[in-house]
């Protein structure tokens, strides 16, 4: 499986976890409803600071997030 299919599995759970509207996401990372619609379509995928917002979400999150920070932020990944 590609990086970038990873990646829009990763946005789409994130977002789910935390019980968020693609909106809602985008207007805690600070990007437009578009950009997280098409990372989740994997149409585009999301800049290196928008990765980094993501992964300050994903810590927040705590023991419900550390499969996906395990998953795709793994320091070998970096």
């Amino acid at each position: 499986m590609s990086r970038e299919k990873d990646l829009s599995r990763l946005v789409r759970s994130l977002r789910e976890r935390l019980d968020l509207t693609q909106e809602r996401l985008a207007a805690r990372l600070d990007v437009t409803f578009a950009s997280v619609n098409r990372w989740e379509n994997r149409r585009a995928t999301p800049s290196r600071l928008a990765m980094k917002q993501i992964e300050g979400l994903v810590r927040q999150m705590g023991k419900r997030g550390e499969d996906l920070l395990h998953r795709y932020f793994d320091e070998e990944d970096v």
